[in-house]
C-alpha cells in the first residue's frame, strides 16, 4: 500500500491521513492454562512397593562413595581441595568425594553465567514450563528413591522426613511456581482501545548472575533456591552445602535430563568466605538466594553495601535465616494435642528444621499433665540409624552442630534458673547423637531461652495465669526472630488477642497445630526480623523476587498534531 502511495499524485495531506503504524509485535505468551495439586506423601509401609524400592536405592547409595566434579557450563572440573560428605549417623562411612572451586574457578562461572543468561532469557515461557514439567515429573517417578536414599543417609532424614522433603516439597516447588508464573503472565495492563495502543507486561531475567547458597536441612531448598530463578529466566551460580552434597548434585543432573540448558545453573561447591568473596566483588552480581545463618546472611550484606559502587545492578537479597520459634500454650488449651505437636515439632529430624519449636510457655494449671506427657512421650522416642524404619531421629548434621548444642546442654547443667528434666545425654563416637532433651527455665530470658540452638533441644518456661499479658509480650521482646510460632487454646477471645499480639512475632503462624510442617501452596514460608526477608517461598509473590519486568506500548496510529485540542479554543 505504501510502495503505491509514493508512486500516487494524490495530495500529501491524504497520503498522511492513511499512514498507519505496524501491528503488534509482542506475542502473547499464550501458555497451557493447568491446575495444581500437592505431590501426594507416600507411605512406605510394610511390603509396599515405594519401601522396596527405596530399601534397594539405600542399598546402591550405601554401597559406593560417588565422585561428584564442579560443573560450569557443562564442563567438569576438579581441584586439589578434596572434600568428603560422611554420613551424620556414621560419620566414619563416606558417602561422596567432592571439590572446592577456588577463585579462579568461581569467577570462571560468573563468566558463564552471565554469557548464557540472555540466552536462556530468550528461550519462550512454554518451553521453560515444558522442562520444569519434565523435571517434576523424573523427580516423582524415576527418581525419587534416588533423591529420597540420598537425603536419608547424606542429611541423617528418617523415610518420613526425607519422603516430605525431597520428594514431594521439591516437587512441589517445581510445580506450584511454575503454575504461578502461569498465572503472572495473563495479567497484562489496561489497553483502553487495542486498536490505537496496546500495553503488554513481559517477565525478564536480571541482567548478571545469581548466586544461590543453598543449606544441609532441606533437599527441597537447594533445588528451590537454584531453578527458582532460573526459571524465571536467570543464570545461577550453586553453591551447595557440603553435607546436603550428594542429594543436591541429584536434582542437578535431573535438571539437566529435564532439559536445563548448560551454563543456566553451574555446581559450584566452594569454601564460604571465598564464595561470598567472590561473588560479592563482582560487578554481574544481580542477586543472593541465601538460606543460612544469620552471621553469614549479614556479612554478605555488607560486602554488598561496601561494593555498592561497583555493581551493574542494584542487587537483590533475597534470605531466610532460621528462628527461636515458640509454642505458647493457654489455660484452656487441649493437652493432648499440645504434648504431641510439641514432640513432633522440637524433635522430628532433631530439631533442625527451621520452623522447629525450641521455647514453650505453659501456664502453671496445666504443667503438671504437660510435664508428665512430654517425659512419657520423649522417653519413647528411638534415635538412631535412619535406615532402621521403627527410628523417630537420627543424629545432628555435623561436628560443628554437635559441639554447637552440646554446649547449651552443658549450660542448662550448670545454671541454676534451669532443669534438664528429660534427656541431656549425648555421644559422637560413632555418630552426632544428641538425646531430645527437654529443660525447664526460670528465667524466661536465659540464652537458651533467646538463641537459636538448631537442635533437639526444648526450653519452657512456665508462667502463672495472671501473668498471661506480660509473657505474651515476652515472646515478641526476648528474641531477635520471627519466623514460626503456635498458639493452643480453645479460648476465642485468648486466640483473638493472640492473633494480634503475635502478629509480627511469626511469618508463618498456626492455631492449635504444631510450628513445624508448612507445605508449598498451603502454607507458603518465610519470616521477618532477623528471621529473613520474608519473600515466601512456595506462594504467589515469590516469583516475582526473580524477574525484572519490562512494560511496553505500542501505539499503532501515529502522533500528528503537537497541540493539544484546549489550545486551540
Amino acid at each position: 500500500m505504501l510502495r503505491l502511495m509514493r508512486n500516487s499524485t494524490a495530495p500529501q495531506s491524504i497520503i498522511k491521513s492513511c499512514v498507519r503504524s505496524l501491528g503488534s509485535v509482542v506475542h502473547d505468551p499464550n501458555l497451557q492454562d493447568f491446575n495444581v495439586v500437592n505431590e501426594p506423601i507416600l507411605t512406605y509401609c510394610k511390603n509396599s512397593e515405594e519401601r522396596k524400592a527405596l530399601q534397594q536405592a539405600l542399598k546402591a547409595t550405601t554401597s559406593k562413595c560417588e565422585e561428584v566434579p564442579i560443573v560450569i557450563g557443562g564442563k567438569e572440573y576438579k581441584t586439589d581441595q578434596v572434600m568428603h560428605q560422611v554420613m551424620p549417623h556414621d560419620h566414619q562411612h563416606k558417602l561422596a568425594k567432592f571439590y572446592y572451586a577456588d577463585k579462579k574457578l568461581l569467577e570462571n562461572a560468573i563468566k558463564t553465567a552471565v554469557e548464557v543468561q540472555p540466552k536462556w532469557d530468550r528461550v519462550s515461557l512454554s518451553e521453560r514450563l515444558k522442562i520444569w514439567e519434565r523435571a517434576a515429573d523424573l523427580m516423582a517417578g524415576k527418581y525419587r528413591q534416588d533423591l529420597n536414599s540420598a537425603t536419608m543417609l547424606g542429611q541423617a532424614k528418617t523415610v518420613i522426613q526425607a519422603e516430605i522433603d525431597a520428594a514431594a516439597e521439591l516437587i512441589d516447588f517445581l510445580r506450584i511456581h511454575a503454575y504461578f508464573l502461569k498465572e503472572c503472565v495473563k495479567y497484562q495492563p489496561i489497553s483502553e482501545d487495542i486498536k490505537v495502543t496496546k500495553n503488554s507486561m513481559r517477565y525478564r531475567g536480571f541482567d548478571g548472575f545469581i548466586a544461590a547458597v543453598s543449606p544441609f536441612n532441606f533437599t527441597a531448598i537447594g533445588g528451590n533456591l537454584a531453578y527458582t530463578p532460573a526459571m524465571m529466566g536467570n543464570a545461577v551460580l550453586w553453591k551447595p552445602s557440603d553435607t546436603a552434597l550428594l542429594s543436591n548434585w541429584r536434582i542437578f543432573n535431573i535438571m539437566r535430563e529435564a532439559g536445563v540448558p548448560d551454563g543456566v545453573v553451574n555446581f559450584v561447591p566452594a569454601d564460604g568466605p571465598v564464595f561470598g568473596d567472590t561473588i560479592t566483588a563482582s560487578p554481574h552480581l544481580a542477586a543472593i538466594n541465601f538460606t543460612g545463618s544469620v552471621p553469614t546472611f549479614s556479612r554478605l550484606w555488607k560486602q554488598v553495601g561496601n561494593n555498592i559502587e561497583k555493581y551493574n545492578n542494584f542487587p537483590r537479597l533475597i534470605g531466610e535465616c532460621g528462628g527461636k520459634n515458640f509454642h505458647f500454650v493457654h489455660s484452656s488449651a487441649d493437652v493432648e494435642s499440645v504434648v504431641t505437636s510439641t514432640i513432633r515439632s522440637s524433635f522430628e529430624y532433631s530439631g533442625q528444621k527451621c520452623s522447629a519449636c525450641s521455647r514453650m510457655y505453659v501456664p502453671e494449671s496445666l504443667w503438671p499433665k504437660i510435664k508428665e506427657g512430654l517425659v512419657c512421650e520423649v522417653q519413647k522416642l528411638k534415635i538412631g540409624d535412619v535406615q532402621d524404619m521403627s527410628t523417630f531421629t537420627s543424629a545432628v548434621i555435623d561436628d560443628k552442630a554437635f559441639k554447637r548444642i552440646t554446649g547449651y546442654i552443658e549450660h542448662a547443667k550448670s545454671s541454676p534458673n534451669l532443669e534438664i528434666i528429660a534427656g541431656g545425654t549425648y555421644s559422637d563416637s560413632k555418630g552426632y547423637f544428641i538425646n531430645p532433651t527437654i529443660v525447664v527455665s526460670k528465667d524466661p530470658k536465659d540464652r537458651i531461652m533467646t538463641e537459636e540452638i538448631f537442635g533437639p533441644v526444648l526450653t519452657i518456661y512456665v508462667y502463672k495465669e495472671a501473668d498471661l499479658s506480660k509473657t505474651m509480650q515476652l515472646v515478641n521482646s526476648s528474641t531477635q526472630f520471627a519466623l514460626t510460632g503456635a498458639v493452643f487454646g480453645q479460648d476465642e477471645d485468648f486466640i483473638k488477642c493472640a492473633m494480634e499480639e503475635f502478629k509480627m512475632a511469626a511469618g508463618n503462624f498456626y492455631i492449635n497445630d504444631k510450628s513445624t510442617g508448612s507445605v508449598v501452596g498451603q502454607q507458603p514460608f518465610g519470616g521477618g526480623r532477623k528471621s529473613g526477608t520474608n519473600d515466601k517461598a512456595g506462594g504467589p509473590h515469590y516469583i516475582l523476587r526473580w524477574t525484572s519486568p519490562q512494560s511496553i506500548k505500542e501505539t499503532f496510529v501515529p502522533l500528528r498534531d503537537i497541540n493539544y485540542p484546549y489550545m486551540s479554543e
